[in-house]
């Protein structure tokens, strides 16, 4: 990459009601104006990103766009106070940063919107809202619906991720703004530490689908979006659902992207890094250059065929093969229904009635909820241990190859012994051996089988049906290979089970699988995006390596424990000399016997130092449960100076009763 483009290491946005946000702006070479790429997070542009930004905004930037990282209000060295994510607060600073963007004499006006996760989602969210200078999005790792797929709720069940990112969030919103920026830094930090809001409480409040999330669920109304959108994920992920679903409903340009990667841009993914750079390039040349460059005509949805591998924690290359689909839906999806009997299944609809106990440990095999998060060690493994616990219907030996390409979908006839119960469904791909690859997931909490929005208590010994779209997935089972499906009724530490153990009775005469089976005779070219091609990295000087572990352990009592550890690493960025480092300790915990006995510990720390200042923050959170409620304590310290001087320690906490989860 050339030197000739100028970074701005800071600028300041100004807001209408006086706020300033800090944004670092990498310009291109020329006099322009330019194309503006905007990306706009939390996660600190001065030293959080700084590694990531350095290897795209500075790629853009010498394919000719003014590129723009802004820091959210009350984050990183922006003024004001957070108060949640991709609130009303954050979506209108976000259109004063789009006007300012427009208005500036280095730029023409139309501006692009990029994003992993929480970019990726206020990338869609600012689009929903229509601003004039927005003219396209490219949205990765995002989702459609805040309350059905973020990390939240599944099918109603609490997600563990509830408390643990909020757990996150507080330890990265401790964080001080830089003294170099910021002269009135301490007295900021010490401001942000005392009015830092308690998340996980405030979402565990929200318990359905009511106008708390549907704020900034973009599939309330999918005609709001009229700009193009390029939607990416990848199967390692736990947001897949989304790019199918933009392109099935938007009107206007949308394709769906889905490689094989974790929650990371694909050019640094782990698991087979793809060009991410050329597809955002050749996106934004098209809607804001005005280039025709046909990627108009590119098929509606593009995506990594996965087949059987070694599954294991540890990140390894996937395999399969891309493949494209030229309309979304497909006339080459066809459902194919099985019906389960037995511990099988059968071509037509059968009766009886089978009973479901399973412990609630279930899950171990599950790995970490959103790949890509920490070091390693937190992808799904065999499943075959799961599975010996669950209930489980196998077809025979695959005597032709399966693919499957979509949302399965269980429907289910059931009924409960307890008010409150959930249902764990998986799908997988079984090998000749034995090994167990998970290929699709999805929970329910079996009191919201009519609505999310209106869930019920159950009555024992009652039937109801119910039907569960698992998530999104592209999977091809070979000759030989068994599909199972494997039930549960918990899935920790993923999903936060229910208050007391549950038994379960499915009726089979209304119990069926359907397949999203994709019968293809003519394939078209997958136009996959190929291998990474060179891009810049930070040269930083590092301190302290990065490393993680993660370790399962039998307690005396039958408790089973989960405990992993990810250190960052420590390092000093080469343009401002600010050495920053962190670890994270997460400790899961659970009896077999007893779901009221989950707890979950996560602690956090964050040092900084610059020549003579130093500060170092340490976060502790929990979370622990009965049958009836929730109980969540967290605590921050904050000290400075080399003898650590101690500035602000406050701790919180939070009861919240159970109600229906």
């Amino acid at each position: 990459m050339s030197n000739k483009i100028k970074v701005v290491e800071n600028t300041w946005v100004p807001l209408p009601d006086g706020r300033n946000l800090a944004a670092r702006i990498w310009l291109p070479h020329g006099t322009g104006p330019f194309p503006a790429i905007l990306e706009y997070l939390p996660y600190r542009k001065r030293d959080g990103t700084a590694p990531r930004d350095e290897t795209t905004h500075r790629v853009f930037a010498e394919a000719g766009y003014a590129c723009v990282r802004v820091d959210i209000t009350g984050t990183g060295d922006s003024e004001g106070v957070f108060d949640d994510e991709y609130s009303e607060q954050e979506l209108s600073d976000g259109e004063g940063v789009l006007n300012w963007v427009a208005s500036q004499d280095w730029c023409d006006g139309n501006i692009g919107m990029i994003g992993i996760s929480w970019g990726g989602f206020n990338g869609l969210q600012m689009a929903y809202r229509r601003p004039p200078p927005l003219k396209a999005v490219v949205s990765v790792a995002s989702t459609v619906d805040r309350y059905a797929d973020d990390i939240h709720y599944m099918g109603g069940c609490l997600l563990s991720d509830n408390f643990n990112w909020s757990s996150q969030m507080f330890a990265y919103l401790s964080r001080p703004a830089d003294p170099e920026l910021r002269p009135d830094w301490r007295s900021d930090w010490i401001a942000r530490m005392e009015n830092l809001p308690f998340m996980a409480a405030d979402w565990l409040r929200h318990p359905t689908r009511d106008s708390f999330w549907k704020h900034g669920s973009i599939c309330e109304d999918w005609s709001r979006v009229n700009v193009p959108v390029l939607a990416i994920t990848g199967w390692a992920d736990a947001y897949v659902n989304a790019p199918p679903a933009l392109a099935a409903n938007l009107q206007g340009p949308a394709k769906a992207l889905v490689g094989p990667w974790e929650h990371r841009y694909p050019h640094i993914s782990k698991l087979g890094a793809g060009d991410f750079h050329a597809e955002v390039i050749r996106w934004f040349d098209r809607w804001l250059k005005g280039d025709r460059n046909g990627v108009e005509d590119l098929p509606d949805y593009r995506t990594f065929m996965q087949e059987h591998f070694n599954p294991q924690k540890k990140n390894t290359p996937r395999k399969g093969r891309w493949i494209a689909e030229a309309e979304w839906p497909s006339r080459n999806i066809y459902q194919k229904t099985l019906y389960p009997v037995g511990q099988g299944f059968s071509d037509q609809p059968t009766t009886g009635s089978v009973k479901m106990t399973s412990p609630a440990h279930v899950g171990q095999a599950g790995g970490y909820f959103c790949a890509g998060m920490r070091i390693d060690n937190e992808l799904p493994e065999d499943q075959a241990p799961d599975d010996i616990l669950s209930t489980c219907f196998d077809t025979p030996p695959m005597v032709s190859p399966l693919e499957i390409l979509g949302r399965p979908r269980l429907k289910i006839a059931f009924s409960v012994n307890k008010p409150v119960a959930q249902i764990m469904a998986r799908l997988c791909d079984v090998a000749p051996g034995g090994v167990s690859q998970r290929i699709s997931y999805r929970a329910l909490n079996l009191t919201h089988h009519t609505s999310h929005e209106r869930p019920a208590p159950l009555v024992p010994g009652e039937r109801y049906e119910a039907e569960i779209a698992l998530n999104e997935c592209a999977h091809h089972l070979d000759k030989g290979h068994v599909l199972r499906l494997a039930l549960s009724n918990s899935y920790w530490p993923i999903v936060w089970p229910a208050g007391e153990a549950t038994e379960i009775t499915l009726h089979l005469d209304g119990c069926a699988l359907i397949l999203p089976e994709r019968q293809v005779t003519d394939e078209i070219s997958p136009a996959d995006p190929g291998p990474a091609q060179e891009f810049p990295t930070l040269r930083v000087d590092q301190l302290r390596p990065p490393s993680g572990t993660s370790e399962r352990y039998l307690c005396d009592d039958g408790t089973l424990v989960l405990d992993t550890f990810d250190d960052y690493g420590k390092a000093r960025d080469p343009y401002h000399g600010l050495i920053v480092g962190s670890h994270v300790h997460m400790h899961y915990s659970i009896h077999p016997d007893d779901p009221a006995t989950a707890e979950f510990k996560t602690d956090w720390n964050f040092t900084f130092e610059r020549q003579g200042w130093q500060v170092a923050i340490d976060t502790e959170n929990t979370m622990t449960c009965d049958a009836e409620n929730f109980y969540l304590w967290r605590r921050v310290r904050a000290t400075e100076g080399a003898d650590k001087t101690e500035v602000l320690t406050k701790e919180w906490a939070e009861t919240l009763p159970r109600g229906l989860l």
